[in-house]
Parts: C-alpha cells; sequence; structure tokens
C-alpha cells in the first residue's frame, strides 16, 4: 500500500558520529602496533573542554597497570582558557582509564613479555563521550624503521605510477 519510510540504526548514527580530537602518529613509527584497544577516560571538566578544542597531546604518553587498573601517563591536556586558575586541571596529571577487567587482565598478561608497552593512539568522540585509543606496542629498531619508510615509499610510487594510466 504505502511506502515506508527507512530509518538509520542508532548504532550507525554512533559510528558516523566518531571524530578525532587528536591523533599520535609518532607512536606508529615508534612501535609495531599488535593489538588495540578502545577505553573510556576519566576527565574532569576543563579536560574535557580543552579536548575539544583540540588541546591535548599524546606524543609522550604511556598507560601502566596498576592495581588492577589502567593508568594513563605523561598526556598533555592544556588548560581551558575561560576558567579561573582555581577550577582548572593540572595539565600532566595521572588520569584513569575504563576498561573491562577481562581487557585489562588480558593486557597485564601481555605486558609482561619483554619489549611490549602500552601507548595512546587516537583521542576521539563517540557520540558525546570522549574515548582513547591505546595500542599494544613492540618498540621497532632503527633497521625496521627505515624498511617501513622505504616499503611506504614504494608503495606511494606504485600508486603514483597506475593513477597515470
Amino acid at each position: 500500500m504505502g511506502k515506508s519510510k527507512g530509518k538509520k540504526n542508532n548504532s550507525t548514527i554512533r559510528e558516523s558520529a566518531k571524530r578525532f580530537l587528536a591523533d599520535n602518529r609518532f607512536a606508529r613509527h615508534q612501535y609495531e602496533i599488535l593489538e588495540t584497544l578502545e577505553a573510556g577516560i576519566e576527565l574532569l571538566g576543563t579536560e574535557v573542554k580543552s579536548i575539544r578544542l583540540g588541546k591535548a597531546n599524546l606524543r609522550d604518553g604511556f598507560c601502566l597497570v596498576r592495581k588492577g587498573e589502567l593508568h594513563l601517563h605523561n598526556v598533555h591536556i592544556a588548560q581551558h582558557t575561560h576558567a579561573g586558575s582555581y577550577f582548572n586541571h593540572d595539565p600532566l596529571r595521572v588520569r584513569k582509564l575504563l576498561a573491562h577487567r577481562r581487557e585489562i587482565d588480558k593486557l597485564r598478561g601481555q605486558l609482561d613479555k619483554k619489549g611490549l608497552t602500552l601507548v595512546p593512539l587516537n583521542l576521539h568522540l563517540k557520540g558525546s563521550w570522549v574515548k582513547i585509543t591505546i595500542g599494544l606496542g613492540k618498540g621497532r629498531k632503527l633497521y625496521d624503521k627505515r624498511q617501513e619508510e622505504k616499503r611506504k615509499q614504494s608503495d606511494r610510487d606504485i600508486k603514483k605510477a597506475l593513477a597515470k594510466f
């Protein structure tokens, strides 16, 4: 009889609303990322405002598992400009990450292996929530970095050559 109007599924709306706020490209150069995990992050109000303005730096950050909890260290989130000094936050404070117990236990088991570390890869919005993607990475040697750069350059050259045809 009548035509039914199709509605978008709520989950597809949420997935399309993912917006990146900060990225750690240096981590993908320094480490070979073996596994990733998306976690929530415990933030103060002024931190959320600063992150939304793009004033977060993940470059020197790392994660540790202590007392069964994930903690984010050495990530700089600039103080909010429109808040007084009393209400503002410490830019380098340790922040708690929110993940399931099974995920934390799995990461702790893998971190016991030599040469593995947890590094933050990006901060993004998922709906209205600020999420962080952390990666389990193995440090690269200098020759590994050179090989990876050569491989990327050859891939770019191949794509450029194919685009001419």
